[in-house]
């Protein structure tokens, strides 16, 4: 569980929390103050989206059967009160809906708000306000719903949807049908919602903006998850003094490189001597190089005489599955360093069960940085289970083998096996390359080679490399056609501006 946090932007919170926390507030406030504060927030978010469009055409408000479809009503009352121009489909029968979403409807239509009634959605629209579905949604959507968000999704202006996505499981991220609104912006009330942030949510909640309702969030429980940010890893980055050598910075020993994939080994040791490891050795499974001619102060070895006696050791890239590799894995568990796990060296310790109580066992911490399918392989199971719910993916495989998991993906999710679940926000789909998975292995090595520790390392090394990633978008670079010997560079700069 997450230690509770003075933002609520950082704190992630469960469906099951946020109802609890709704219940716990209405029955202090006058009835339908909640969904009052909801349009008012909603409201002031769609008049800038109007204003920043030109408000050159209406505004289209969705509203939906249940409080959700409220809180859009409550804002249309508002937003026609402020002569925005604008018109409503209300796609419910009014004398089923919640009495607080009644109110809502009567306060719009006494407001001059126009209603389309059996009209098409299609047409030009400023902006559409998104309230079909809120955090309640548990089937998958029946017409006319489905047909709506494909209009939606078709249309060229901001989309601004109240509380999550309609159609986003706002615990797990992923699509409760077929359908999900692709949003321009969310507005989501009372806390923050893991599914905002991973699997689908990146791609369908677009900017995400937190409002608490004037509740106090001093007085919520303590958050499923935290929101990745340098506040959380801050004690792993400090100025360097004049007085300090390379033995000031450990050193990092990344193990794989079979026949064929040196790369993988080169790319992470490159990132790990970028991070600011003081000495880096490249240990090979297979042909060892001379030397990296592009950083020849990489140091190659060979992998079966390579020694594990100081720093950090970050097996697996690259490394195959064959029986050398899991003796190589073998001797990384036995030695007494900090050590990063992934790749190949996952997949071994997926098949053998004498590898996985080792890991389990270890003294020294462990960080493993799985994919979707490398977890499923841990936990015996498919990607697609994996990644039904990724929070909990991660936390099982963390609990399972007592280490800090780092699972992979939009919105990638660090679980401490104590249940310390954190999700991060930074990177893009220049990530999606070949070879950024070692550059991550080689930077979480380099901070557990610094005496950083495995939680701190795990957070910052997932943060910075998509942060890099981020930085290279920015810059023209991406994210289509980077490469992962690109983003070290990158890295390397954002951690001096730490």
């Amino acid at each position: 569980m997450a230690t509770a946090s003075a933002d609520p932007v950082d704190c992630l919170y469960s469906v099951a929390q946020l109802r609890a926390i709704e219940q716990a507030a209405a029955a202090t406030l006058p009835p339908h103050a909640l969904m009052q504060r909801a349009g008012q927030a909603a409201a002031a978010h769609a008049t800038r989206l109007f204003l920043e469009s030109g408000g050159r055409a209406p505004v289209l408000v969705l509203a939906g059967p249940g409080n959700n479809g409220g809180d859009a009503l409550e804002a249309a009352a508002l937003l026609a009160r402020q002569n925005v121009p604008l018109q409503v489909a209300l796609l419910a029968d009014p004398e089923r809906l919640p009495s607080d979403a009644q109110a809502s409807l009567a306060r719009a239509r006494a407001s001059g708000a126009g209603f389309l009634g059996s009209r098409p959605i299609a047409g030009n629209w400023s902006v559409v306000i998104d309230g079909l579905f809120g955090i309640g949604l548990a089937r998958p959507l029946a017409p006319p719903f489905g047909e709506v968000i494909h209009a939606v999704n078709a249309m060229h202006c901001p989309v601004l949807a109240i509380d999550v996505p309609s159609g986003l499981d706002a615990d797990t991220g992923n699509a409760v049908g077929d359908h999900v609104i692709r949003a321009t912006e969310t507005v989501t009330f009372i806390g923050n919602k893991p599914g905002l942030y991973t699997a689908l949510g990146r791609d369908c909640a677009g900017q995400v903006v937190v409002e608490p309702l004037n509740l106090n969030p001093d007085t919520f429980p303590a958050p499923m998850a935290q929101l990745n940010s340098p506040a959380l890893f801050a004690s792993a980055f400090h100025t360097r003094p004049h007085a300090s050598h390379k033995g000031s910075f450990g050193d990092l020993t990344v193990i794989g490189g079979a026949a064929g994939m040196g790369g993988a080994v080169i790319l992470a040791s490159r990132m790990g001597a970028m991070a600011g490891a003081g000495r880096v050795f490249a240990a090979f499974a297979g042909p060892v190089p001379a030397y990296d001619p592009l950083h020849p102060e990489l140091m190659c070895r060979d992998a079966r005489s390579a020694e594990l006696a100081s720093g950090a050791v970050a097996v697996g890239p690259g490394l195959g599955q064959s029986r050398e590799g899991t003796d190589l894995v073998g001797r990384a568990l036995a030695s007494a360093l900090p050590l990063v796990l992934d790749a190949d060296a996952l997949n071994l310790v997926a098949a053998e069960p004498g590898l996985q109580a080792r890991l389990a066992q270890r003294r020294p911490p462990s960080v493993l940085t799985p994919h979707p399918l490398e977890a499923a392989r841990l936990l015996g199971t498919d990607a697609a289970s994996v990644q039904a719910d990724r929070l909990a993916a991660a936390s099982e495989i963390a609990r399972r083998l007592q280490a800090v998991v780092v699972l992979k993906g939009s919105g990638s999710v660090i679980a401490a096996a104590g249940g310390r679940m954190v999700v991060n926000p930074t990177g893009n789909p220049a990530l999606a390359t070949a070879g950024s998975g070692d550059v991550l292995a080689g930077l979480c090595g380099a901070l557990l080679a610094r005496h950083v520790p495995a939680w701190e390392a795990a957070l910052a090394a997932v943060w910075l490399h998509g942060a890099a990633a981020d930085d290279m978008v920015v810059e023209g670079l991406g994210p289509t056609g980077v490469t992962a010997s690109e983003i070290p560079a990158y890295v390397r700069r954002r951690i001096n501006r730490m």
